[in-house]
């Protein structure tokens, strides 16, 4: 591959605001260049049917309603040489020597004033009346305040459900009634060639809709190590900064697939665009909603892609198409199924299996504990056989992930009386103890919290989003750093153990 060309994850960052002037070849402003003769409109949507025998104002209307602008806000970090309580003057010449006490103010001055600022925006696809939203993980990824906004010009704030960054999915939620959803379609049976439209906000161009067709299916694309789905549906709709999490849809406006990725030199959109299929959508969905984080099964093999090298080589004349198995992990579902080192694995679940896209596709819709047919060809013969698939574990068990309602209490906002009393500008009460997470550490009933791993804290959302950023995060432990005030008056140290004890 030429090492110019590159794959652009469509970062919220790079999104362009909506107020950018459109210039000719020139340089020029082009203002009031082109005006459009009288039923132009309906002229151009008859020429476009007549010319394709398809009408796609009805798929756009159906699903424009159901697509929103999403944007994402971070509050700037800002360098510090020193820490917040050292001045060197200070502390060679003595108090009163330094600018410590000015800086100090200034700092809190800073602080009071820093508020979230704009750090990117995409797109994203209602799924349910009652406000449940799905966008990519890489539009919310990082961001400390969410901004949904309805193609009706609504806005509300989202928070965050659960994600999955293997295959750059995030379930959204905002407080919103009688939405309209989207109706999910099957991408199993969507076809190459096949009309598909492009939904989204493109450069902050709220409700833009695009047409392509299906380039491919089961596109392998290399996004990174961590990658859980490497089978996308290729389209040639165009795709640009922004429509990130938006919608692709056929022509009856079912959603097949949420647009993720494009292929391009530049970062804009060069004629290839790739979405996550909505059967993979779906099951990813359905899992944050039901045990809260994603289940996946696993086969226990180690593998190639069969090509007519390797089928030669091999010796292998059934077939040039498929899995060869190079290895089976002991204890694994595929040694308790039968399947052996020189095996090719042409079909899984009913589905034709010829690369590893579409092997990790099948994959990906299957949970622990689930059966599935596997074919495949032994000694040139067709063969099948069941098996049941395990976690990463060696497991057949689902394993949910803990909710905020683990830590077993409910915080409540202090009030100025309160904080005046015990001398802090911030802090929330622990009430309504019961068994949970934060009795185990030894927290009770009137403890002040002020601050988690660092962080500010002053209502139970805070506290909330908190504990939802250790539990997302994949690289750190999970444990919550507590600086608070027991009801004595003592300031106190506890961390507080979020893992499950099975973990």
């Amino acid at each position: 591959m030429n090492k110019y060309k590159k794959f652009s994850l469509l970062m919220a960052a790079m999104a362009v605001s909506a107020s950018a002037a459109f210039a000719s070849t020139d340089g020029d402003i082009m203002q009031d260049s082109f005006i459009m003769p009288e039923n132009a409109q309906a002229t151009m949507t008859q020429v476009a049917t007549n010319r394709y025998g398809l009408d796609f104002t009805k798929a756009a209307e159906s699903t424009i309603n159901s697509v929103v602008s999403i944007k994402s806000f971070a509050t700037p970090r800002q360098q510090q040489f020193y820490g917040n309580d050292f001045d060197p003057f200070e502390f060679f010449f003595g108090p009163g020597f330094g600018g410590g006490q000015q800086r100090k103010q200034q700092q809190q001055q800073q602080q009071k004033k820093s508020e979230p600022q704009p750090m990117g925006s995409g797109s994203g696809v209602i799924i349910s009346e009652d406000g449940y939203i799905v966008t990519n993980n890489h539009v919310i990824d990082g961001a400390e305040k969410l901004e949904v906004t309805l193609n009706d010009n609504r806005k509300f704030n989202a928070r965050v459900i659960g994600t999955d960054p293997n295959t750059d999915i995030a379930l959204l939620k905002i407080s919103a009634t009688k939405l309209t959803p989207i109706v999910f379609g099957n991408s199993d049976n969507v076809k190459v060639g096949e009309w598909v439209l492009a939904v989204g906000n493109p450069f902050g161009l709220n409700s833009t809709v695009t047409a392509g067709i299906v380039s491919a299916k089961a596109r392998g694309v290399s996004k990174g190590n961590n990658v859980g789905i490497e089978s996308f549906i290729q389209h040639d709709a165009a795709v640009n900064p922004g429509n990130s999490g938006g919608a692709l849809v056929n022509v009856d406006g079912e959603l097949i697939g949420i647009n993720t990725m494009i292929y391009s030199n530049t970062g804009n959109y060069a004629g290839h665009s790739f979405a996550i299929p909505s059967s993979v959508v779906n099951k990813i969905v359905t899992d944050i909603k039901q045990y809260g984080s994603v289940q996946r099964a696993v086969l226990g093999i180690q593998f190639t892609e069969l090509d007519s090298d390797k089928a030669k080589e091999e010796n292998i004349t059934a077939t040039t198409e498929g899995i060869y198995v190079n290895k089976v992990n002991d204890r694994s579902s595929a040694k308790e199924a039968g399947i052996k080192e020189g095996d090719v694995i042409v079909g899984l679940n009913g589905a034709t299996i010829k690369n590893g896209a579409q092997m990790l596709e099948e994959m990906s819709k299957l949970r622990p504990g689930d059966k599935a047919t596997i074919k495949y060809i032994r000694d040139n013969k067709t063969k099948t056989t069941t098996a049941t698939f395990k976690n990463d574990q060696g497991t057949t068990n689902i394993t949910k992930s803990s909710d905020f309602t683990s830590l077993g209490c409910a915080f409540l906002t202090l009030t100025a009386e309160e904080k005046e009393d015990l001398g802090i500008s911030n802090g929330v009460k622990v009430s309504g103890l019961k068994d949970g997470k934060f009795k185990a550490a030894g927290i009770t009933n009137g403890f002040v919290i002020t601050e988690i791993n660092n962080t500010r804290v002053n209502n139970q959302d805070e506290v909330e989003d908190i504990y939802n950023a250790i539990m997302r995060d994949k690289e750190s432990d999970k444990v919550m750093f507590i600086t608070g005030i027991r009801t004595n008056g003592k300031k106190t140290y506890i961390a507080v153990d979020l893992a499950d004890p099975e973990e």
